[in-house]
């Protein structure tokens, strides 16, 4: 099941609409539908109907889900309405368009001719979509210390733990976070944590948020150590050396004894709102995604002239190989607005010399290997096969060093405006695993990822071992990844499923390893949306 990345909503407007009324102007109204396979289409929204108008700008907008992993095409029917029935199928066409997702949230501006069927322009309308994200990114960030905080162990002092809770509209308390126990200490200091706003507070700097501090036990009957009420305008107060600070008060104790005080102090240090960037805002703002082919040709794929070789093209054109570059490459184009993608295969020997290359251009131009989309890289492919000897061994760290010699000349500029994806698509027998190892973790710190689908029946216990999902990755001598940026498949377990499903789980995580790469070098996006503008200030 695919993950939703985020909501967007669309905004539509057309100009010069096809006039079907007489007497009068259309009734514009647009309508979304997303295919659903097999040729088939659902309705996901529509629009107002505007009346007497040839240049509508919609109000309503249309909301659909956005999954990064999927090629979602979509199609946009303008109508003009003429009844009171929902049924579209009694109402004139004024023209549609069919486009992805992908290529609409990449444009900052999405404009394409209507037409009212393929190759048939519908007059000389136009249809513009503009999107953007359904969330309020806000992240609340709190830093929090405790003195003097009453004693509740009887062998030690107390193990103490905050929980902060959201007054509803009803008057409950929703628990929104819990913070982590530190074991026996009456003057802890908690771990600087986020709560997204929305969840903290509900976006209201003055809902009621109740404080509870108590004492951690292992049986679930934690003893409440003290409480107090506050809300987000005051907390806010706390930063800049200057802590907000609040009585931790026992009601049960304040009750019994005229003489107390309170269980302790909690002290706000800093409390801060950041915006949370997303995927969305970054390819938005102006981020390219390079996607780059790296492919396997050493002999342990067998010969390609055989039907036994994984480089074996069948009758009906295709194998493994080409099946892994349609399916990943057929997602990431939309979001590269030139669509020449680098190709390069390794473990062969190649013309003239026949040395063994690890790097060699698919089209033979090493100064220029770029191919012309999808379908280039493709053609390339085919072209080469019958013109090399497949030798090996495979070694896959000067492919992954190629890219990451671009992505770091990228990073240098010191913006969110590029990042690379690397495909490699291998039989999995890896010969430089270490090397391998100390590329990866270099390049962690880059803004890269690398997809790695393992074609073949081979052990892919390697390839495993490298997508740091069972634990950090770490180089030969002992440097950690700075971030788990590969992603491997095994491509047995998609071979009959739809070629879609294969591109849905390798680039599931590529926009959780975009956003934590520019996140954690503190990088906004290079242009930002202006909902984000107005919450910057807000």
């Amino acid at each position: 099941m695919a993950r939703c990345v985020t909501r967007v909503e669309l905004s539509v407007s057309c100009r010069s609409l096809l006039d079907r009324d007489v007497g009068s102007r259309s009734d514009p109204l647009c309508v979304l539908l997303q295919e659903v396979g097999g040729g088939q289409w659902a309705e996901l929204d529509r629009t107002e109907k505007i009346k007497n108008c040839q240049n509508p700008e919609f109000c309503k907008k249309l909301v659909v889900d956005y999954y990064f992993e999927k090629v979602q095409k979509l199609k946009f029917g303008v109508y003009d309405i003429d009844n009171k029935s929902f049924d579209l199928n009694d109402d004139d066409y004024l023209g549609g368009i069919e486009c992805t997702l992908g290529q609409v949230v990449s444009s900052a501006v999405f404009t394409r001719p209507l037409e009212l069927k393929q190759g048939k322009p519908a007059g000389k309308g136009t249809i513009t979509i503009s999107a953007e994200e359904v969330k309020d990114t806000r992240l609340v960030y709190l830093e929090i210390e405790a003195q003097n905080l009453d004693k509740k162990d009887f062998l030690g002092k107390s193990d103490p733990f905050l929980e902060f809770y959201k007054q509803s509209d009803a008057g409950t308390w929703q628990l929104v976070y819990r913070s982590e126990v530190i074991k026996n200490n009456l003057n802890p200091c908690w771990r600087k944590f986020s709560v997204p706003l929305q969840t903290f507070c509900g976006g209201d700097f003055n809902k009621n948020i109740k404080v509870q501090c108590a004492d951690h036990d292992s049986d679930g009957s934690h003893d409440l150590i003290g409480t107090f009420e506050t809300n987000l305008a005051q907390l806010q107060k706390a930063g800049d050396g200057c802590p907000v600070e609040f009585e931790c008060v026992h009601p049960e104790k304040k009750q019994k004894k005229n003489s107390y005080k309170n269980s302790g102090i909690i002290r706000i240090k800093s409390c801060k709102i950041e915006t949370e960037y997303s995927f969305l805002d970054y390819v938005m703002g102006g981020c390219q995604i390079n996607f780059t082919v790296g492919i396997d040709f050493t002999g342990s794929n067998g010969d390609p002239r055989s039907p036994d070789s994984l480089h074996y093209i069948s009758p009906d054109g295709v194998n493994e190989y080409l099946t892994a570059i349609w399916s990943v490459g057929s997602v990431v184009q939309d979001y590269d607005t030139d669509k020449l993608f680098p190709a390069f295969g390794f473990g062969a020997q190649v013309p003239p010399t026949w040395q063994v290359s690890h790097e060699f251009a698919l089209n033979f131009n090493p100064s220029n290997p770029y191919c012309q989309g999808i379908q280039g890289i493709v053609d390339a492919y085919r072209q080469i096969l019958p013109q090399i000897q497949l030798y090996g061994p495979t070694n896959f760290s000067p492919i992954i060093n190629h890219v990451a010699r671009f992505a770091a000349h990228s990073a240098q500029q010191g913006t969110a405006s590029q990042y690379f994806i690397l495909l490699i698509i291998t039989d999995g027998e890896i010969t430089d695993l270490d090397q391998t190892r100390q590329a990866i973790v270099n390049a962690s710190k880059l803004p890269m990822s690398i997809i790695i689908v393992g074609v073949g029946e081979a052990d892919f216990k390697a390839m495993e071992f490298l997508d740091g999902d069972n634990g950090v990755l770490k180089s030969l001598t002992g440097e950690p990844a700075a971030r788990d940026i590969v992603q491997f498949v095994p491509f047995r377990l998609f071979k009959n499923a739809p070629r879609e499903a294969l591109s849905q789980m390798v680039l599931a995580e590529v926009p959780k390893q975009l956003v934590s790469y520019y996140k954690w070098q503190g990088w906004p996006p290079v242009k930002l949306p202006e909902g984000k503008k107005m919450q910057l200030v807000a």
